[in-house]
């Protein structure tokens, strides 16, 4: 039986989310566009999970937009406001810990005319907000800053960042996809403006995500077609996603409190008995503002790949990094954001649990990764 320590990368969905679904493959199958009653039903489902995904994050219903997943959600940000706004100027600021999707954005709009520039973390991957302010010119449009870390899990200070965007009338964008149903988002208090949410990163079916869009902010569609989502995002709206995304907010309404309590548990355990156990092991991220089912670690002497076969083979499942970017045999851009040398950012082991994690799976975990990382350590030539 695998033990998958590796929500960070997917999460399956919730049986409850499954069955809430699977009508709307069936008999509710409607198209929210069409004008007879089956359209009527569908459009009716539709503005109800509108407004249920609204409240999670304290907007409303019309401020949401659907997309196929935090992917697209980001480049219907940054590149829709980019090129929406840039009579007002093309300086937009990203931290040099966002996702690879960000950084990609950035890329593609450094190459039509906008200058990117990235903001540097402290070794624990915190964004420091005089950094940010140094970098503000008359030209900044767009700030972007994920709401925590994905692969460290070192959650920002969004709600100063948003205040400090606010005070200089530049727009905030904020992935938070990493966050989601570990920490509590509300987009009013934490003064975002554009905001990256995920299905699949609350138990609901992966392909789907929204972006919300504070009202009052203008942003180009890049999909064109018959003009749903209020013409920000044409085609058919996935609506049995919808009902799954809706349904996994709800449930993560009522038990995400508690779920936050158990996950620390199992964190903590990880980080007390890693770093105790095992020597030259060391935390990365923060030590304490850190998501909930985080821990992330980097020992010296072995590869992080190395590691992953190792644990594989003994049915245990863990990542290295973002999932994102594993096809690559670069290290990990986060942490060499954070000052670690190349082969300290290669040693390193993400462990991130989940719903459906047990007590057992920390057990063995616990058990097994000393005992493979000394066989490690004593075949590397690396190790002293």
């Amino acid at each position: 039986m695998e033990v998958y320590i590796d929500y960070q990368s997917a999460k399956p969905v919730d049986p409850r989310v499954i069955e809430e679904m699977t009508p709307y493959f069936y008999y509710k199958f409607g198209n929210p566009s069409s004008l007879h009653e089956t359209g009527d039903e569908a459009t009716a489902i539709l503005e109800n999970c509108r407004q249920t995904i609204a409240s999670f994050i304290n907007a409303k219903k019309e401020e949401i937009i659907f997309t196929s997943g935090a992917t697209e959600s980001n480049n219907l940000a940054i590149i829709g406001y980019a090129l929406r706004n840039k009579g007002k100027g093309n300086h937009i600021l990203i931290s040099e810990i966002e996702h690879i999707s960000i950084h990609n954005i950035a890329k593609y709009l450094s190459k039509i005319g906008f200058n990117i520039s990235k903001i540097p973390v402290n070794p624990y991957g915190s964004v420091n907000l005089k950094k940010i302010k140094e970098r503000m010119t008359d030209k900044t449009i767009l700030v972007s800053i994920g709401y925590a870390n994905n692969e460290i899990g070192t959650i920002q200070q969004i709600s100063e960042i948003g205040r400090l965007c606010k005070e200089n009338n530049i727009a905030f964008h904020s992935d938070a996809v990493a966050a989601e149903g570990l920490v509590p988002i509300d987009v009013k208090k934490d003064n975002i403006d554009l905001l990256t949410l995920s299905s699949n990163d609350i138990y609901g079916p992966k392909g789907l995500g929204i972006l919300y869009t504070r009202k009052g902010i203008r942003i180009n569609p890049l999909i064109i077609g018959g003009g749903q989502e209020r013409g920000l995002r044409s085609g058919s709206e996935n609506i049995p996603g919808i009902v799954g995304m809706a349904k996994a907010v709800e449930i993560m309404q009522v038990e995400m409190n508690e779920e936050v309590k158990r996950l620390k548990v199992y964190r903590d355990r990880l980080i007390d008995n890693i770093l105790g156990n095992i020597p030259k092991s060391h935390l990365n991220g923060h030590p304490t503002n850190r998501l909930s089912n985080n821990a992330h670690f980097r020992f010296e002497g072995i590869e992080g790949e190395s590691l992953l076969l190792s644990l594989k083979d003994k049915g245990i499942s863990v990542s290295t990094g973002s999932a994102c970017t594993s096809k690559t045999l670069e290290p990990s851009h986060t942490l060499i954001a954070l000052g670690l040398l190349h082969e300290e950012a290669h040693g390193s082991l993400e462990l991130t649990s989940g719903r459906f994690t047990k007590k057992e799976d920390i057990d063995l975990v616990l058990e097994v990764l000393p005992q493979v990382v000394e066989r490690l350590r004593k075949l590397s030539p690396l190790y002293k």
